[in-house]
């Protein structure tokens, strides 16, 4: 009986072992592949160096010569750019940098400085070729960084997940979401007539990249079905002009990468796909649909309540948290309430005035009301990015001397002499375990919950996206416009229409050239992000706001210089601030002129409209707490001014 034992224990032992080699072949075989891909792209650099050291950059003749090296090596790259976009971003950067250089904090450093990050590569060298006088030396700078950089990916951290299946399906993800925000835009291809061609021949490697996956990795196979309705999707392409203005970016997204979207979400969940990478910190892995609102998540509105999932309790902080957005109770003389700003009949900003009023009643607050209406799908906030929270962001605004001019601890004193948020915050604080006393956070957690809420309403886009909604033609030309010709899908990222890209883990800052009066006599004097953070190329920039429900909240721009879409539109179609002659030596946005006809500006404004959500706004409460202190019973909802 024991020989009988330990001869099926061989036998099990044998298979087992049979099993896990084969398996490892299997693994090893895209393995290769991937490694193969890498070294082609490696070659191509070192043949484009080749052809950089035996022409002359400044001559018509030598620029072509590179030019033409250049562009074979980005369709090398786009062969690895499912990879290498996933694996590690921030060497993706010196492989094909967007911009010479980059500060944008991502999430998981908010609590850090952001540092100087160079983009070398690519496009960066396609870009300084267009410069006049371009040296030489400079170009091969830029191509051994991408050399360097590519050196990462190989490195055992990186290659050891290639072993599993779960970062093919991550990688998958990003580069399905790729497809709907930037790959059709010329976000990263300066020559405009090379976007959809670029992106056929990626699309077609991701075809082979999936057939060797699904050799490799048989247990966790991208199903018939997928694969099919890639390829119908490789067809709609090939079948589609080549030039990006007459791309049909609306059929593209709607018909083929949002319904792969969904298949490669559902993937992730049946195949219990874990994630060891940073850049998947805010993408939710059940939302299956690009349009959701859950996609992805830039705040926390609970704030210090986020334990909490109980509705009856939540709808208490509600209760309680609208009280206090309407409560002049937060500001120094008992008189402005966050309402005051941000009236929640004009979707929670202030549309009658270029700026609201400072606290004294009397001078202008420097910038624009930003409407508090999806103010969480951001991760940095303000106009400058001053804040990482939301909560921060209330408490900041309760004490600062020109808005509500409030300590927070005058603030706190003066809520809880009010019976009701005093017996209702105590009753709140089990669920704040960390916390033995009532603190403004909770006060400030509470307002953020109540308004947060007005962020969860959809617009007839997202229904035409999402439930195959019919939309108006103008609509879908406007939106066709605004990711190509337009480039204004450059900035403004798909779904949010923000300056938060995929994967979601970045706000992004932009230096228009923002006038101060509509005359264009000089520059807006408001130094922007540059006052948060002191960097030459932060110099008059602003956070990317969103652009739903854009039509409910003129005026616009971080002065409210322009009052209508129109000449918005107009000023970007001159090329900003740069394109009316003023001087805006960082300016991000192009000094051309996008020369949009007259239709073509009203199909933009027409699209944009159609991001204006529906959202059922609430009354004010009649009336508020009364406090121990009877000199603050004479509070009115919403305050005085």
């Amino acid at each position: 009986m024991k020989r009988k034992f330990t001869l099926i224990a061989l036998i099990v032992i044998a298979v087992a072992s049979f099993t896990s080699f084969d398996e490892t072949m299997q693994t090893d075989r895209y393995s290769d592949y991937y490694h193969n891909k890498i070294n082609t792209f490696r070659e191509g650099q070192a043949a484009l160096l080749n052809v950089i050291n035996n022409n002359d950059p400044a001559t018509e003749d030598g620029a072509r010569n590179i030019t033409n090296a250049i562009n074979a090596s980005r369709i090398q790259l786009k062969a690895i750019d499912f990879w290498c976009r996933y694996l590690d971003p921030v060497q993706y950067r010196r492989l094909n940098g967007p911009l010479p250089v980059e500060w944008e904090t991502e999430v998981f450093e908010k609590f850090e400085a952001p540092y100087k990050r160079e983009g070398t590569g690519l496009t960066q060298a396609a870009l300084y070729l267009e410069e006049e006088n371009p040296q030489k030396d400079h170009l091969i700078y830029l191509v051994r960084s991408a050399i360097d950089g590519t050196q990462t990916y190989g490195a055992d951290s990186i290659t050891s997940q290639l072993s599993l299946h779960d970062h093919f399906y991550l990688c998958n993800r990003l580069y399905l979401l790729n497809l709907a925000a930037i790959y059709t835009t010329g976000f990263e291809c300066p020559d405009t007539s090379l976007i959809i061609p670029e992106m056929i021949s990626m699309m077609k490697e991701v075809k082979n990249i999936y057939a060797v996956f699904n050799e490799s990795y048989t247990k966790a196979p991208l199903p018939q079905e997928y694969i099919m309705l890639y390829n119908k999707t490789l067809d709609f392409v090939r079948s589609q002009p080549l030039a990006y203005s007459a791309f049909d970016h609306f059929t593209f997204i709607k018909d083929y990468i949002s319904p792969l979207f969904t298949k490669n979400q559902q993937l992730l969940n049946k195949y219990k796909v874990f994630s060891r990478n940073l850049i998947d910190y805010t993408l939710n892995k059940k939302e299956i649909s690009i349009f959701n609102k859950e996609l992805y998540r830039g705040q926390d509105p609970k704030g210090i309540f986020h334990r909490v999932d109980d509705p009856v309790v939540l709808q208490e902080i509600d209760r309680v948290g609208k009280l206090l957005f309407y409560d002049p109770i937060l500001s120094g003389n008992n008189q402005r309430s966050c309402a005051s700003c941000h009236k929640p009949t004009e979707y929670f900003t202030d549309t009658l005035a270029a700026t609201a009023l400072n606290f004294d009643n009397k001078s202008r607050l420097p910038r624009n009301t930003p409407s508090l209406v999806n103010a969480q799908y951001n991760h940095l906030l303000m106009l400058d990015g001053k804040h990482i929270s939301l909560q921060n962001q209330a408490k900041d605004v309760i004490s600062n001397p020109e808005e509500m001019a409030c300590a927070n601890d005058e603030a706190l004193a003066k809520v809880m002499s009010c019976k009701d948020y005093e017996k209702t915050f105590k009753k709140l604080l089990k669920y704040t375990p960390t916390e033995k006393e009532v603190t403004i956070e909770h006060i400030a957690s509470a307002v953020t919950f109540y308004y947060a809420k007005f962020s969860n309403s959809y617009a007839p886009f997202d229904e035409a996206m999402n439930e195959n909604k019919p939309i108006a033609q103008e609509v879908k030309h406007g939106f066709n416009l605004f990711m190509s010709k337009a480039q204004c899908a450059t900035c403004h990222f798909v779904p949010q229409f923000n300056g938060v890209k995929p994967p979601y883990v970045g706000s992004e800052f932009e230096v228009l050239g923002v006038p101060e009066d509509t005359s264009y006599t000089a520059l807006s004097d408001d130094m922007g992000r540059t006052g948060v953070h002191k960097a030459d190329e932060m110099k008059n920039a602003f956070r990317t706001g969103s652009l739903r429900n854009i039509a409910y909240t003129k005026p616009y721009m971080h002065n409210g210089v322009f009052n209508t879409l129109e000449e918005v539109v107009e000023f970007y179609n001159a090329g900003g601030g740069a394109g009316r002659g003023l001087q805006v030596d960082n300016q991000t946005l192009a000094a051309d002129s996008l020369g949009l006809s007259v239709s073509e500006k009203a199909k933009l404004v027409k699209f944009m409209t159609a991001l204006n959500e529906k959202i059922t706004f609430e009354a004010p409460p009649a009336s508020l707490p009364q406090s121990k202190d009877k000199t603050l019973n004479t509070r009115k909802p919403g305050g005085i001014y």
